[in-house]
């Protein structure tokens, strides 16, 4: 998958993160561009808007008058086959080159060098996607903080608050993780959290970053913060559980994130909720950028 694309073609890979975005782009070994702006204006379920913002970007970091050979897109919430298909028909109206686009957890796979297996992230939110023999894709979780997103974040936040207005509502006095909720969210008291989480206009940004405060409180004692990661924990390995009863092989899986790698209390915990869900699967936190990725499947394209 890593190999170097053909002397004299220009391949470019793009990870379009949900706050970040990240275009490489090769000439052979040579490397041409390797550039990383936000994502603001990305439109995945407008596919002419998409492929023109793709365009728009691509004529951006490459050198003036280069075309590329392929192009390789992972897309943050390019949620189906349908949608991203309909995103690469429409770009290749921008560029005389074959395209592939796939969602942004695809990326991971061939970012570590296998040829299949598992991606899995815990970020704001969380999913997991492979593929089945005959290569469709398949994906499980990724379903939004309101509905899932179980370990992600966002996720970790919202079952905290669930698990202090629980603790609450038993005659508890408020712990660390309790404390640390209020503080973060600017309220008076543990009752005020539901209108503060319902306040937010985009709740997986705003409750994902309050992130910290369970791991804080988890250190400083917390029995309800270290139950709420070990929960989420469980749940990402029950992600890998779902895609493996769905035929997929599992034996690899890539593991990113912003949240699942930085906080090794949750990357423990799934990795021991996963041996006992999925026998013989083995973690592999992901060393490199996803974008490496998209580079890889621009570079099989040609």
């Amino acid at each position: 998958m890593q190999d170097a694309s053909p002397a004299g073609t220009l391949v470019v890979g793009i990870d379009v993160g949900g706050t970040k975005t990240h275009l490489r782009a090769f000439a052979g070994e040579h490397s041409v561009a390797d550039h990383v702006r936000p994502s603001s204006g990305w439109r995945p379920h407008d596919p002419v808007a998409a492929a023109g913002w793709l365009a728009a970007l691509i004529a951006e970091a490459l050198p003036a008058g280069s075309r590329p050979s392929a192009v390789a897109v992972g897309g943050h919430a390019c949620e189906t086959p349908r949608q991203c298909g309909q995103i690469r028909t429409a770009l290749q109206l921008h560029f005389d080159a074959p395209a592939l686009v796939m969602g942004d957890a695809e990326l991971l796979v061939p970012a570590a060098g296998l040829d299949r297996g598992v991606g899995l992230v815990a970020g704001t939110g969380s999913v997991a996607v492979a593929r089945l023999g005959d290569g469709s894709p398949v994906q499980v979780g990724g379903w939004g903080a309101a509905l899932g997103d179980e370990g992600g974040a966002a996720g970790l936040v919202r079952e905290a608050a669930r698990a202090v207005w629980a603790a609450h509502d038993r005659g508890a006095e408020p712990d660390e993780l309790a404390k640390g909720l209020v503080t973060a969210f600017g309220v008076s008291e543990v009752p005020a959290l539901g209108a503060a989480l319902e306040s937010a206009r985009d709740i997986s940004a705003e409750w994902g970053r309050h992130v910290p405060v369970v791991f804080a409180a988890a250190e400083a004692g917390s029995s309800l913060a270290r139950r709420v990661i070990a929960e989420g924990g469980r749940s990402l390995a029950a992600l890998v559980e779902r895609l493996a009863a769905r035929g997929v092989v599992v034996d690899d899986v890539v593991v990113a994130g912003s949240t699942v790698l930085a906080q090794p209390a949750l990357y423990d915990a799934f990795v021991a909720s996963l041996a006992q869900r999925v026998p013989g699967a083995r973690p592999r936190p992901l060393t490199v950028p996803p974008v490496e990725g998209a580079v890889a499947m621009a570079r099989s394209l040609v």
